[in-house]
């Protein structure tokens, strides 16, 4: 069964029967982080003993984004990826709230029982020890469990994760990828950080001068820091499960100062791809970072690295084994 997904709480009356009831978690979700994946895998299995419908609670834009525009992050995923995410962790509905000043004005008792209990009719709610909710974040764990007992729900509160004594979070994702650490984003993530986008016409430079290059126009807020990586880019696909082709790939995040760039570009050098693109979608996951931007004295020069950049690459995907189809 596929997410149903529900932008309101009229909609979601509207897909679901008044006698289903529902298990639910309820946060922002970005970055479907290994700590995400834990609230995820609980709701889906309380979901299951109870017979309710394993059901997630999300916003967009996120919150900070309405309230302090000036504070909020750059996402890790986009609204899609997002929903693609839950869908895969098991959940079968969501519902995706537009966040407005008017919801965040909602007092706590009054979310509790106008989203949860009238409208998601919540047999469980998991949250997070420190979860707030409501206007000026002025519910918490144990105001929802009062009203739990009172209303018919229950609380469980679920433990962080940490890995190697770290909190995993969405600002520890951030930071690892800003820094260009993408061995820390990958742990933290439990799978390899990537971009998606599309595929978007360059200079031409690269092909003249150095090697040819796939430009992706990305549709993340959050890149990696700026460098050289070892990649993997897929075609033809918003996801890597439905790409129709992958190959392994060196990426550049940077501007090309070498040849007097200003505009930050995202450009791909495929290893063992020929011909012409016949599609506009792509994506890229990162591996590991080798090096920063560095501006070189000459075209030779640049190519020079690349081509050491291309030969350490490879170096590493025959250590990782053969390329998986």
């Amino acid at each position: 069964m596929s997410l149903r997904v529900a932008h309101s709480l009229e909609e979601w009356a509207g897909q679901h029967s008044p006698a289903a009831r529902s298990v639910v978690a309820i946060g922002n979700f970005d970055g479907l982080h290994r700590g995400h994946q834990h609230i995820l895998h609980r709701v889906v299995r309380r979901a299951r003993e109870l017979q309710a419908t394993a059901a997630a609670i999300t916003f967009d834009p996120h919150p900070l984004k309405v309230l302090r525009p000036d504070a909020a992050p750059p996402l890790i995923n986009t609204i899609t990826q997002r929903l693609a995410g839950l869908e895969e962790w098991g959940l079968d509905a969501v519902l995706l709230l537009p966040f407005t000043v008017d919801l965040s004005r909602l007092a706590p008792e009054a979310f509790v029982k106008q989203v949860l209990v009238n409208t998601l009719h919540v047999q469980s709610a998991l949250v997070g020890q420190n979860f707030r909710f409501g206007h000026k974040h002025a519910g918490d764990v144990a105001l929802l469990r009062e009203m739990g007992a009172s209303l018919g729900f229950e609380v469980e509160t679920v433990l962080p994760v940490t890995l190697r004594r770290k909190l995993v979070s969405s600002t520890a994702v951030r930071e690892a990828v800003r820094a260009g650490s993408m061995t820390e984003a990958t742990r933290l993530l439990g799978r390899l950080f990537s971009l998606t986008g599309t595929i978007e016409a360059g200079s031409g430079t690269g092909r003249r001068v150095v090697v040819p290059t796939l430009n992706l126009a990305p549709q993340q807020e959050l890149l990696p820091a700026r460098g050289v990586y070892v990649t993997e880019t897929w075609l033809g696909s918003d996801s890597p499960a439905r790409a129709e082709h992958r190959f392994r790939s060196v990426t550049n995040i940077g501007v090309r100062p070498t040849f007097g760039g200003e505009r930050l570009t995202v450009e791909s050098h495929l290893f063992d791809f020929s011909g012409e693109m016949e599609t506009d979608e792509a994506g890229i996951c990162f591996w590991r970072r080798l090096r920063e931007e560095k501006k070189f004295a000459s075209a030779a020069d640049l190519l020079a690295q690349v081509k050491r950049d291309m030969a350490t690459a490879q170096k590493f995907f025959r250590r990782l084994g053969p390329a998986r189809a």
